[in-house]
């Protein structure tokens, strides 16, 4: 059993950054994405930025590019997402989450608890 715990939310200002981090314990192997998502108008979850265990492969949100970063240290278990440019209405609880699939389809199989994320305008 996959288990996911978030961390590194908190209060910020707006055009501030914040680095969130997931740790992953349980059986993790071969192919898996670790991915954060976020809530959203109309939708329960979407999907913030993703990255590959085995090889490091991204996609992020358009919404995020440039100003958001996703990196994993698999040593660690561990997955960070480093968030520059925060702006206000990026206020959320934010999911790590992991699908056991070599191609993406933002469909996870564990979730974590979330971690806040409130950023003041």
């Amino acid at each position: 059993q996959v288990q996911l715990v978030e961390s590194g939310g908190g209060l910020v200002q707006a055009g501030g950054s914040l680095r969130l981090s997931c740790a992953v314990s349980g059986r993790t192997f071969g192919y898996y994405w670790m991915e954060w998502f976020r809530p959203a108008p109309g939708k329960e979850r979407e999907f913030v930025a993703g990255i590959r265990s085995i090889d490091g492969n991204t996609a992020y949100a358009d919404s995020v590019k440039s100003r958001f970063t996703i990196a994993r240290d698999n040593a660690k278990n561990t997955m960070y997402l480093q968030m520059n440019s925060l702006k206000p209405e990026e206020t959320a609880v934010y999911y790590c989450a992991i699908e056991n699939r070599r191609i993406m389809t933002r469909k996870p199989d564990y979730w974590g608890q979330g971690t806040q994320v409130t950023v003041s305008s």
